[in-house]
């Protein structure tokens, strides 16, 4: 919820870190990998450019082939790394997405102009996920070094440690 009114990742970090607490993760684990993703890990800024550019190429009439959307992804997710802490910052990166199928940049920049009217909206759900994903992926990675260790999971992963959250 702070995330998605803020929309700000960096507003959300000590709501990350309490419910990291509450998952029973390690401190020194998420207290470096909850701020890093707060700067880095923009999984809705990464959806945002490649909902949109793929939005436009099939406005235009463009097929876009598998092997074509894979790479969309591969460069949307780095290209988002960029865009943090920069309102509408994945906006002004679909021009560079769109340029890979070929639409033109008027057609691009009319995608664009789209986003900026949805921008609180799309803005807030774009934050919401980013800030989920920090935890999900500090979460994962911690759960799957338990399950190394042979440590008990959380009750909720079927194991039968109980946790506050």
């Amino acid at each position: 919820m702070t995330a998605f009114f803020t929309r700000s990742s960096a507003a959300n970090i000590p709501v990350n870190m309490e419910l990291c607490e509450d998952l029973g993760l390690d401190r020194e684990m998420y207290a470096v990998s909850i701020p890093l993703g707060a700067t880095i890990n923009m999984d809705g800024a990464a959806v945002t450019i490649a909902v949109m550019s793929l939005a436009a190429a099939n406005t235009v009439g463009i097929k876009v082939s598998l092997p074509t959307a894979m790479v969309l992804a591969i460069i949307a997710t780095l290209a988002a790394c960029g865009a943090s802490g920069v309102a509408g910052g994945s906006l002004l990166l679909i021009p560079m997405a769109c340029s890979l199928f070929g639409v033109d940049a008027d057609v691009a920049m009319q995608v664009v102009a789209v986003g900026f009217i949805i921008g609180v909206v799309q803005d807030s759900v774009e934050t919401a996920l980013n800030s989920s994903g920090d935890v999900m992926f500090a979460a994962t990675a911690e759960y799957a070094k338990w399950i190394k260790e042979g440590k008990p999971l959380p009750r909720f992963l079927g194991g039968t440690v109980e946790t506050k959250a």
